[in-house]
């Protein structure tokens, strides 16, 4: 069982997706990805998407820390109903709507937004055997959708290749947590 670390909704347990075909970011790295965030100051009332959501735990986990609209795009219907219930725990404990959830698959949903829908934190946990490919097409969709001084955040195994990034966004960071490394990406070109 995870939960919100800190933050509004801090303590709240989350439901988890059943089966083994997720893998939940463990709360150490839950914990370290959002104090590297609370450095770099994106938190505080930034519009967040939460890719390939899972259970929506880093979504929620930004909701509690201050984000101002959260959203969580999964397409499998057991995760995206998890993401519902633990978008409505975190909800109520704010006492208002910040996390919103779409049953979509991620390119479909990028594709379908509004050239002035802009993110400041984009979080993102592919299942593992997502081709390079695929990944690749989602950063380079994603790039243009991007405001100034974002944060893209990608998560993967630790033995799989960093991610290939388009024109329009430039790694400045890595971390590797045990079996999982967290790779940190913002526009190009920008401060």
């Amino acid at each position: 069982m995870s939960r919100i670390i800190a933050g509004a909704a801090g303590g709240i347990s989350l439901a988890n997706v059943p089966g083994d075909r997720t893998r939940p970011t463990t709360d150490r790295v839950k914990e370290a990805l959002f104090s590297r965030l609370d450095a770099y100051g994106v938190l505080a009332g930034a519009r967040v998407l939460d890719l390939f959501a899972g259970s929506g735990a880093l979504g929620v986990e930004s909701a509690s820390r201050g984000a101002a609209e959260v959203d969580l795009v999964e397409q499998s219907e057991k995760a995206a109903g998890v993401c519902r219930r633990n978008a409505g725990l975190v909800n109520r404990a704010l006492g208002r709507t910040v996390v919103r959830v779409s049953r979509s698959g991620v390119q479909p949903f990028l594709d379908r937004l509004h050239s002035h829908d802009q993110w400041d934190l984009v979080l993102m946990d592919p299942p593992y055997p997502l081709p390079e490919p695929e990944l690749a097409e989602v950063l380079r969709t994603l790039a243009p959708r991007l405001a100034e001084g974002a944060v893209v955040v990608v998560e993967r195994s630790s033995r799989s290749p960093g991610p290939h990034w388009p024109a329009g966004l430039e790694r400045f960071a890595e971390k590797k947590y045990g079996e999982t490394r967290l790779w940190y990406a913002e526009p190009a070109g920008r401060d």
